[in-house]
C-alpha cells in the first residue's frame, strides 16, 4: 500500500537553496510520529537536500512584495514549500 509523507519547510528567502528556518513533517505511513518543533536541528539544510533526498516539491511560496513601509513587519514565515515522498509499504 501507498502512502504520503509530508515535508513542510520555511526557507530565509524564497530561493530553494537558501537555510531552512522552520519545519514540519507530517507521517502519513504511521512509522513515526513527529510534531513541529520536536528537534533543534532541521532534516535538511535546504530545500534543494530535500530534493537530493528523493523528496517531490508539490508548492513553492509565492512572491509577494510587502505593503510600502511594512518591509521589516515580523508576523509568519512567508517561504513555505511544501515536499511529499510516496512510501510503498510492505503487506504484513
Amino acid at each position: 500500500m501507498t502512502r504520503q509523507k509530508v515535508l513542510v519547510l520555511y526557507l530565509g528567502t524564497s530561493a530553494l537553496d537558501s537555510r531552512v528556518i522552520g519545519w514540519a513533517v507530517y507521517d502519513g505511513i504511521g512509522a513515526t510520529s513527529p510534531t513541529t518543533g520536536d528537534s533543534d536541528e532541521p532534516p535538511y539544510a535546504t530545500g534543494v537536500d530535500a530534493l537530493k533526498d528523493g523528496w517531490r516539491l508539490i508548492q513553492a511560496a509565492p512572491l509577494i512584495p510587502p505593503y510600502p513601509g511594512h518591509e521589516h513587519d515580523v508576523s509568519y514565515l512567508k517561504h513555505e514549500f511544501l515536499f511529499e515522498q510516496l512510501v510503498t509499504e510492505e503487506p504484513s
